[in-house]
This record gives structure tokens, C-alpha cells and sequence, in this order.
């Protein structure tokens, strides 16, 4: 499959190498990530799909070859503007990675000042492309994680939500649009706010089993916040039928870590556990990431492989056609829509994928079955199901 896919790759670069007279080239991009530091799990992930973007790039094109040159940001928004700094300074032409939209936010911001595209999936705060820049470009936005698990919830006949959402930009967004979703559908929502340095999240949870007594929990965070609401959970039992959230929570990183915590726990998700793949592009990126990392993928590995290959895809082209500035990879990124593992990405002005769409999936004793929407579903929903 995979000599398919190169044979392929190779008769369109090659007509394209011909048709412009273009040369080889090794195209050198930067990736800024959070291999260390609160974000290191997310960051890793997504590392891996980069990885496997790479190399699947570099079997398959045929006459270009891409080399990622990565640096740490440490989960922390000054390192990671001086990672960007120095990746530029390696010679790279475009960058790639970012989580977390307090980081990626000034870390675009300095590609722009530098003049080069930045690409990501790991913030979805709607600010991000809304500052008029024209090298920001993202596959993924906060109301597609927003109506995924407002519609799933609402499709269980779930009447009462307790919210639970950090301060921070991007929570904060999502959880105000989950709220206005519920509202407006004749839902109670109760929202619970909570200082990113929050670790003790009991008080909480004791006001949402004696006092809101909802029949369904949100959880809009990061990783060591699920791992807290839910242990506060365990501690009190609340009463309710779900309890779910969005990014970085249904991964099987989480339940390796985690099984004790994750059973019966939703959250968005790109798909299934263990992974049921039916195009070719689909099938040959799991052959490649199994035969990487040993293992079977997970929605960070994909998003990661994704904007990877859109970016690389774009310079390539802008290569080829004999302009490859700033201004031919955004052309290239923005002339027309792009298949992926994801679905159809078509970029706006702000560089925002309009077309994005998100699902829900379920830990079930180690596996990640895609329970909504029903055209995506992989298997049933555990509904009632918690984790205590």
C-alpha cells in the first residue's frame, strides 16, 4: 500500500518538477512543542504524528525531502517564543507543533514578525484568528469541540450539567459555548470556575452532589484536571449519568496513566481505540506510526500528522511552482480544500479550518469506541456510566 501511495506521489511531483524545471530541495521546518513541563503528554503526542508525517513525506514525495528540527518549549510561552527564535535562526522555513493557546498565541505571534507560517491544532481560543494575521493557520477551533459534547449530551436526554472549566482563554471560551448550547436548549447549566493553579477540586465537587445535583458533569480543562475532578468524583460519588470533557482527556496515554480514574469517562475524540481505518492515506499513516512507535495511534499523534503534512504538502507545491516565499506556501495552504485523517480542511482569512468537526469517544476497559455522532460510531455508549 504504502509503494501505492509512493508511486503515486512520485508521478505527480515529478510532473510537477518538469513542468517548472524546480530542483529537489531538503526543506528544513521548525516544530515547537512541550516535551517537558504540565503539557509534556499532549506535546509528545503530537510529536509523534509530526514524526510519522515526516517520514511518510519523505518516503513519498518522490523528489523533496523534509527534516524537522524540533525544540522544547517547555510549557511555557517565553521559551517557547525563543523557541521559534532559534528554529528560525536553523534555517527553518515554516514551523509546525504549539499547545496550548497561552503559548501558541505569542509563538505565532513571532513567526509572523518573522515572516514564516505557523501551523497547529493545539489552541483553539477563537482570538487566535481574529489578530489579522496572515501565517497563522490552525486545523482545529473551540466550537467544534464545543458542539460535540454539547450535542452529545443533549442526545442522551441529559436535562442538568454541572460545569467545570478553567479560567484560561481557550477553557473559558468553550465552556461559555457550551453553556449558551445548553440554554438555549432547555438545559440547566451550573458553571463552576477554577484558577489554573486549582489542584483540591472537593469543594467543588461536594456543592455539585449536595446542591447542583446535575445529572451530567463537563469537564473543560487540561490533563491534571481531569485527573483531579475525577478523584475529587471518587470521593463524593456524585449522582449523575456522565461525565465527560474535551481535548486530551479519551487518549490511551490517559488510560495507561490513568485506568483507575479513566473507565466510562467521554471526551472528544478522532478516533477509536484500538483504530479502525478505511481509506488508504488513513491505513498507511497507522502502518508507518505502528512501525515508528510501536503502538497503536491516538487523536494527538493524528492532529500532529495532519497539520504536518498540510505544511509540507504547501511548501513542496510553492516549491514547484517556482515560488517558494511565505506567499506561495499560504497560497498553496488557503487555494483550495485538503483531504485528510480529519476530514475536509478548507482555511479562511484568519486561518481557521471552517469545515471542523469533532466526536465524542468513551473509555471502555482500555478501549476508545467512537459513540457520536451515529454516523461516526464505532460502538454503544456505557450510558449511565461513570467512573466510580
Amino acid at each position: 500500500m504504502l509503494r501505492l501511495l509512493a508511486a503515486s506521489a512520485l508521478a505527480l511531483t515529478v510532473g510537477l518538477g518538469s513542468a517548472t524545471g524546480a530542483r529537489a530541495a531538503e526543506f528544513i521546518i521548525g516544530s515547537e512543542l512541550p516535551l517537558t513541563g504540565p503539557l509534556a503528554r499532549v506535546g509528545q503526542g503530537m510529536n509523534e504524528g509530526i514524526q510519522v508525517a515526516a517520514e511518510i513525506f519523505n518516503r513519498t514525495n518522490g523528489r523533496h525531502t523534509v527534516k524537522v528540527i524540533t525544540v522544547d518549549d517547555e510549557t511555557q510561552p517565553a521559551k517557547a517564543i525563543a523557541a521559534i527564535e532559534k528554529l528560525n535562526s536553523e534555517g527553518a522555513i515554516a514551523f509546525t507543533g504549539g499547545y496550548g493557546s497561552n503559548i501558541i498565541g505569542p509563538a505565532s505571534d513571532a513567526a509572523e514578525r518573522l515572516g514564516k507560517v505557523y501551523i497547529t491544532s493545539g489552541g483553539v481560543a477563537t482570538e487566535l484568528s481574529h489578530r489579522g494575521l496572515k501565517t497563522f493557520f490552525r486545523i482545529n477551533n473551540a466550537a467544534g469541540y464545543a458542539k460535540a459534547l454539547a450535542g452529545f449530551y443533549r442526545d442522551q436526554g441529559i436535562r442538568s450539567v454541572s460545569v467545570l472549566y478553567s479560567t484560561r482563554e481557550a477553557t473559558q471560551e468553550v465552556a461559555r459555548m457550551l453553556e449558551k448550547d445548553w440554554q438555549e436548549s432547555g438545559v440547566t447549566v451550573t458553571m463552576h470556575p477554577f484558577d489554573a493553579s486549582v489542584t483540591d477540586f472537593k469543594p467543588i465537587m461536594h456543592k455539585i452532589k449536595v446542591i447542583d445535583r446535575s445529572e451530567a458533569i463537563a469537564m473543560i480543562g487540561y490533563e491534571n484536571d481531569y485527573v483531579g475532578i475525577i478523584r475529587a468524583a471518587r470521593v463524593f460519588t456524585p449522582d449523575v449519568k456522565a461525565i465527560g470533557g474535551v481535548w486530551s482527556l479519551t487518549t490511551t496515554k490517559m488510560w495507561n496513566d490513568f485506568p483507575e480514574l479513566m473507565n466510562n469517562v467521554y471526551g472528544t475524540a478522532t478516533v477509536s481505540y484500538p483504530p479502525k481505518f478505511l481509506t488508504e492515506q488513513e491505513s498507511v499513516f497507522a502502518e508507518v506510526y505502528s512501525e515508528m512507535f510501536g503502538k497503536d495511534v491516538d487523536y494527538l499523534g493524528i492532529y500532529g500528522y495532519v497539520q504536518s503534512t498540510l505544511l509540507f504538502n504547501a511548501v513542496a507545491e510553492a516549491h514547484d511552482a517556482g515560488d517558494p516565499s511565505t506567499e506561495g506556501i499560504i497560497r498553496a495552504l488557503r487555494s483550495r480544500e485538503h483531504e485528510t485523517l480529519i476530514g475536509t480542511v478548507r482555511f479562511d482569512e484568519g486561518g481557521d479550518n471552517v469545515n471542523f468537526s469533532h466526536r465524542i469517544g468513551q473509555h471502555q476497559a482500555g478501549q476508545i469506541p467512537i459513540v457520536w455522532p451515529p454516523e461516526a460510531e464505532t460502538g454503544p455508549a456505557t450510558f449511565p456510566g461513570v467512573a466510580w
